[in-house]
């Protein structure tokens, strides 16, 4: 592919007013078109729709099976949304911290939990190839 893709995610919200105060002022995503029950949000040239659902969200047990994010490739990125995320009294699920310290798949990592139960990860690779190479490596994620 020669054309950038743009990564699309639906998610559910509970209400418009609290998502725009997590997603636009908390982790500075540039709000699109918007409606009662819907909004549209650029996170880092990606696109989360928002929707309110009226079914309840009950909060996970742990960071898995579900949680999306972004995966930085500038390390001064990662800490500059961390310092807004701690600047503006974003919720953490998990601090900040190294996983796999020495091994190629090392990265730093936190994770925040918006009004609504959904968990957010933001992560910075120390190899880039990490990203998606190292197939020979079996470890994904932290054991459960």
């Amino acid at each position: 592919m020669t054309n950038q893709v743009i990564f699309h995610l639906a998610f559910p919200v509970a209400n418009i007013p609290q998502t725009k105060a997590f997603y636009r002022d908390g982790l500075g995503c540039e709000v699109g078109r918007e409606s009662p029950t819907s909004i549209i949000l650029n996170l880092y040239g990606h696109q989360l729709v928002a929707h309110v659902s009226h079914e309840p969200k009950e909060a996970q047990h742990g960071i898995y099976p579900r949680h999306f994010g972004i995966v930085f490739t500038s390390e001064a990125d990662w800490e500059e949304l961390l310092e807004r995320s701690q600047e503006k009294g974003l919720h953490f699920y998990q601090q900040p911290k190294h996983r796999f310290v020495g091994l190629a798949t090392e990265h730093r990592t936190f994770f925040l939990v918006d009004p609504f139960h959904n968990l957010l990860e933001f992560k910075y690779y120390r190899e880039i190839e990490a990203i998606f190479g190292h197939a020979e490596l079996n470890q994904v994620g932290d054991a459960v």
